[in-house]
């Protein structure tokens, strides 16, 4: 699977002709016969706001919060949204701190903060069919806890920081129980201090994480940047971006409580120098964003689709939206396939050249078409079954307000966007009515609501 490159100078000087010419930049930029009906969620990293739009680009719904978002956002089977919110007590962190409950009127019912000096809620959350909170949560390590479990020191500022799973339950309006967890801290293997319990050779251990691994003296040496959780395997996708490799774990409550799961890592893909030192297996991930498990009744059902950002790729720099199927054993444990090769790929240097370094996400449709969010421009678009882009908007919104068609403007950005069927539960009853479009002087007038 390839994707040919275009020089990066003509394609630039095309578009900023385009814009220039006054053709519609943000907004409803392009739709055809054959995109499915339905609604699109998302919150512009620089704004207070969350909004759904209708496949016309007209808002029809919109929360409002004190809180840039930190990062992602969800509208639950229920109608209300639940968001991340950027409220943390940690300078070096991009978002993160606090999670939001809102009902379907703007209502606050849940507000829960866990940020100060040693830990804070980053990037995801993914509400789970109990009711539940699967979040990510970094903890800070001193230098000293670090050697003490085989860090090499020459790779250690002052701290350095974990990262944690856990499962929320929500109590009151403000308030929280733990009840399960999984921590990086107790599924490590390091090959350079022999004298420590965890010590052990890399290649014989890929259900553990090599501490000193991709390792610099960045304090943020992991950075998850993503999880979701399969309920019909009880399992959590993790997306591990500095190492470029996505992980499966076992989700379980059955234990104490808190429980913990310290089965280590069950699959992992995507970069298998990770856990195979040398070898000549080339990365497959990089940077990657968002994978997350296709649900059934769609097309590649129980596949793994992900976001590979490309921003570390060899070469030309370009993104890739994949498909992989984790194999497993009759044992029903997963077959490690270091060199597996995606069945389904989406890539585009051609036409309109298809790269964010950072953010974005993907996501199966009815009828084989997929929802992707080109973060970093803030660009959404749907492929019908053919890969043709049926339909395409541009967030308009950023930190001062709307850009106006002819700017160029890079702080538009969306970490991820989620498509909803128009079927879809949470909408059920909902006044849906077109409130205004986002964009100024928008060109396109005759909308094309969208197919069944």
């Amino acid at each position: 699977m390839r994707c040919y490159l275009i020089n990066k100078l003509f394609l630039f000087l095309f578009l900023l002709f385009v814009f220039q010419a006054g053709a519609q930049r943000y907004g409803l930029v392009e739709q055809s016969f054959g995109h499915l009906k339905g609604y699109v969620l998302f919150a512009p990293l620089e704004t207070r706001e969350t909004y759904l739009i209708n496949k016309c680009g007209e808002v029809v719904h919109q929360w409002h919060s004190h809180y840039k978002p930190g990062q992602s956002a969800y509208l639950l089977a229920n109608g209300d949204l639940l968001r991340t919110a950027n409220d943390s007590n940690m300078a070096f962190v991009s978002g993160g701190g606090r999670i939001e409950w809102y009902d379907w009127n703007n209502d606050l019912k849940w507000s829960f903060v866990l940020s100060d000096s040693l830990k804070c809620l980053h990037h995801d959350i993914f509400p789970m069919p109990n009711g539940n909170i699967l979040a990510l949560l970094w903890e800070k390590k001193s230098r000293a806890e670090a050697v003490a479990q085989g860090r090499n020191p020459e790779l250690l500022g002052k701290y350095i920081w974990n990262e944690k799973i856990i499962e929320i339950k929500p109590k009151g309006k403000s308030g929280a129980e733990i009840v399960w967890y999984w921590d990086v801290w107790e599924n490590l293997v390091q090959d350079f201090d022999a004298a420590l319990p965890n010590y052990g050779k890399i290649i014989e251990h890929p259900d553990k994480i090599n501490l000193n691994f991709a390792a610099s003296k960045n304090e943020d040496w992991l950075h998850f940047n993503a999880l979701s959780y399969n309920a019909k395997n009880e399992e959590v996708l993790i997306s591990n971006r500095n190492f470029s490799e996505f992980f499966i774990v076992k989700h379980s409550t059955k234990s104490k409580s808190p429980a913990t799961e310290n089965t280590g890592i069950l699959y992992r893909w995507g970069n298998a120098i990770a856990y195979i030192p040398n070898t000549p297996i080339q990365p497959k991930l990089f940077s990657q964003h968002s994978p997350v498990w296709i649900s059934d009744g769609k097309t590649h059902a129980q596949h793994i689709m992900v976001f590979n950002n490309g921003n570390t790729r060899p070469g030309k720099l370009y993104s890739s939206v994949d498909i992989v199927l984790p194999k497993k054993k009759e044992d029903n444990t997963y077959l490690m396939e270091p060199d597996l090769q995606p069945v389904w790929r989406y890539c585009d240097t051609t036409e309109q050249f298809f790269y964010s370094k950072n953010v974005s996400n993907a996501q199966m449709l009815d009828k084989g078409h997929v929802f992707i969010c080109q973060g970093a421009s803030g660009r959404f678009f749907e492929l019908d079954e053919k890969k043709n882009i049926v339909w395409q908007y541009v967030n308009p919104m950023y930190a001062k307000g709307t850009l106006k068609q002819g700017e160029i403007n890079e702080t538009n950005r969306v970490f991820r966007a989620m498509f909803y069927d128009a079927k879809y539960k949470g909408l059920k009853h909902k006044k849906l009515k077109a409130i205004r479009r986002l964009e100024a002087d928008p060109q396109i007038v005759n909308c094309i609501p969208g197919s069944e």
